[in-house]
């Protein structure tokens, strides 16, 4: 068989896919008659309600040099690390603002960062392909910054974002521009399973974004620039359990609900998601229009503890804390006092969902606490 037959069947062979799933995909929006906003409506629910007070800027951490790009909070909610443009680490107190640690990395360019359960360790990943893990309570070496107590090597492009299992000091998954996600066993600094590469069913781009089930650690979700979150069980690495379609860009953040039955995702293309895993279905988009032609690229999301609230940062500067019920933005955190000068690169809420902290372009990231008769939501 010559090439320009190879070519030509692949063309067809292309097409056929491509007819196949917008059929899928019709098909699809047919059998969603409603979502969830539609059918909280229909129930007469309300939208929630926030006044100037509920909602307040209360600690500003400056020490960053560089763009703010990842950061994590501790279980036990009062410490923060965050990683910089600036190449460094640093690991806040929460409470009362101050640096605990500030670590200078083997590689400027890093892009992500989480803490251990336990608060001990933390991770982070970059350019260089490379996962490395920092003891906190390691000695200084003679300049004064922390050794690097084990470097996960494996990944054939950068590490896009990492996490650790929760529960377990010793398991962390990560995703990376090769195609891939991984979870590693730190102990030895090996790979225990691989997920998508050469199989068929796993991400065709980068992935930019995993979040792992707080009910069933061993589901987890990533996000890709093929404009797809895939669902993984780790003790299955050769296919991914599904596939969610719908989003037109990039898919930048990933984050399961807090029920670990749906999770939701942001995109380049302005909108965020809620996917159910256990239909496969799109439960819900939330897309706020602009005036202008401009669609800010959702940069990273997060949602409280009850799940009720969506918490969305945007390369416009916007942080829109969205009603899950019924699609609905109740605030805008750019309105505020003392709100960030940059776009929102990553945000985070604590484990007790009392206060989110968000990072910015601008250096700084800042902690916002509910406030005046605001429960926890």
């Amino acid at each position: 068989m010559s090439v320009a037959e190879l070519k030509e069947r692949h063309a067809a062979a292309t097409e056929t896919v491509n007819t196949l799933r917008e059929r899928l995909k019709q098909k699809r929006l047919q059998l969603l008659d409603t979502d969830v906003a539609g059918y909280a409506r229909s129930q007469g629910r309300s939208p929630v309600t926030f006044g100037p007070t509920d909602l307040v800027c209360c600690r500003n951490l400056q020490g960053h040099t560089g763009k703010v790009y990842s950061l994590d909070w501790t279980p036990e909610r009062n410490r923060i690390v965050s990683a910089s443009q600036d190449g460094r680490l640093i690991v806040w107190n929460a409470l009362t603002s101050q640096k605990t640690h500030a670590i200078k990395l083997p590689c400027a360019w890093v892009m992500t960062c989480a803490f251990s359960p336990t608060g001990q360790s933390v991770a982070c990943g970059g350019l260089d392909s490379v996962c490395s893990i920092f003891n906190l309570n390691s000695p200084t070496e003679k300049d004064g910054n922390l050794p690097v107590s084990r470097m996960l090597n494996g990944h054939k492009s950068y590490v896009s974002a990492c996490q650790y299992v929760p529960d377990e000091e010793t398991h962390l998954i990560t995703s990376s521009g090769d195609q891939t996600c991984v979870l590693w066993d730190i102990t030895t600094g090996l790979r225990t399973s691989v997920f998508g590469g050469e199989f068929q069913s796993g991400h065709t781009a980068d992935v930019l974004s995993v979040s792992i089930n707080g009910s069933n650690s061993r589901m987890f979700v990533s996000g890709s620039c093929d404009s797809t979150a895939r669902l993984w069980d780790s003790r299955v690495a050769s296919r991914a359990v599904g596939t969610f379609h719908g989003h037109e860009g990039d898919v930048n953040a990933v984050k399961f609900f807090p029920d670990g039955n749906r999770f939701g995702t942001g995109s380049d293309d302005g909108t965020c998601r809620l996917f159910d895993i256990r239909t496969g279905h799109q439960l819900q988009v939330y897309y706020q229009q602009h005036g202008d032609n401009e669609v800010p690229h959702v940069t990273s999301i997060a949602f409280s503890i009850s799940g009720r609230l969506l918490f969305a940062g945007y390369s416009n500067r916007d942080c829109y804390v969205w009603d899950t019920l019924l699609a609905k933005v109740v605030l805008n955190l750019r309105s505020l006092q003392n709100s960030h000068e940059g776009r929102i690169s990553c945000l985070g809420l604590s484990a007790d969902g009392s206060a989110l902290c968000t990072g910015s372009s601008d250096t700084n990231l800042k902690i916002w606490a509910f406030g005046g008769h605001r429960r926890v939501i």
